[in-house]
């Protein structure tokens, strides 16, 4: 399991507006295309640099996959970012904080000491 590539797919997808409507409208396309030309990518780089090692699990592919806040929360994916790309992938389709308050409602059942999302 690496929190940092749960991390990195929700980082580079929540910024890019075209990968939120393609994550949307295919998750499970998406998520498999990203882990196999985006995951082992180096960010930043002047010059293009890839590693080879970095790959999904399958309990978080099939989190990614089902747009499952709840357990990537579970697997020690950071909220932030889960938060900020479910906003701009769901909030559309409820009104204002609806989606924000049934999120939180959704992660009620975690209790102290919460996952560890140091990566």
């Amino acid at each position: 399991m690496s929190k940092y590539l749960l991390d990195k797919f929700l980082y580079t997808v929540d910024r890019d507006p075209d990968l939120v409507e393609r994550y949307r409208a295919d998750a499970a396309g998406t998520v498999e295309w990203w882990e196999r030309e985006v995951a082992n990518q180096l960010l930043n780089c002047a010059v293009p640099e890839r590693s080879t090692w970095q790959s999904f699990t399958d309990a978080e592919r099939k989190a990614l996959r089902e747009h499952d806040h709840v357990a990537l929360f579970g697997l020690g994916a950071h909220p932030f970012l889960t938060l900020t790309l479910f906003i701009a992938m769901f909030e559309r389709d409820h009104g204002p904080l609806e989606y924000q308050k049934a999120y939180g409602r959704a992660l009620q059942q975690h209790s102290l000491p919460y996952p560890d999302i140091t990566t």
